[in-house]
């Protein structure tokens, strides 16, 4: 019997404001024709929880994203989380547990590997011009936008561009949401 891994995977931009739509039965099809298990959607914003025998998260990544431009006809990056690191994620945020904050405002970017640097010192000039709150941690980035996510200058394409790595944000109510579906898929 193989051991089976569970993991959170990250679509970036799909089904935003009406560009790059995938509907959650297709994309789970999608995932069950690659031979993954138990596989999950959770809202529109391609979220995908399943379980598979293969470990190695970056080369399931390009499976996924390869089939993901095969099938759709567009590219899509994808960043794969397991739960334990999730959880870890969760654990980190410098903004929860600070006194009058509201979950509401708080999302957490997924980078697809950790910023050079020197790439972050210079998010840190850019991005100084907000009135939004970051911490970059690793392989993630944590956002608290007091005003909303609508007006805020610090987003995926933000990241990406200062950052120079492949970016994907969540808020906290669907970060906590997968976490607790992948530990649930996990027994």
């Amino acid at each position: 019997m193989h051991t089976m891994h569970t993991f959170v995977s990250l679509l970036r931009g799909i089904n935003i404001g009406g560009h790059h739509l995938i509907k959650m039965p297709a994309l789970k099809a999608l995932y069950e024709s690659m031979g993954f298990a138990d596989v999950a959607t959770y809202i529109q914003s391609g979220n995908v929880v399943f379980r598979t025998t293969k470990e190695d998260a970056s080369s399931i990544e390009d499976l996924i994203e390869t089939r993901l431009a095969k099938t759709f006809g567009f590219p899509v990056a994808v960043v794969l989380r397991t739960p334990s690191q999730l959880g870890k994620v969760i654990k980190a945020s410098p903004y929860v547990a600070r006194e009058g904050i509201d979950i509401n405002r708080l999302a957490v970017a997924f980078l697809k590997s950790r910023p050079s640097a020197a790439h972050i010192k210079s998010l840190a000039t850019v991005a100084s011009k907000s009135t939004d709150e970051y911490v970059v941690a690793g392989s993630t980035v944590y956002l608290h936008c007091p005003n909303g996510f609508a007006k805020t200058m610090l987003t995926s394409t933000f990241f990406e561009k200062h950052l120079g790595v492949g970016t994907t944000a969540r808020n906290w109510k669907t970060v906590t949401a997968l976490h607790a579906m992948s530990v649930t898929a996990e027994r």
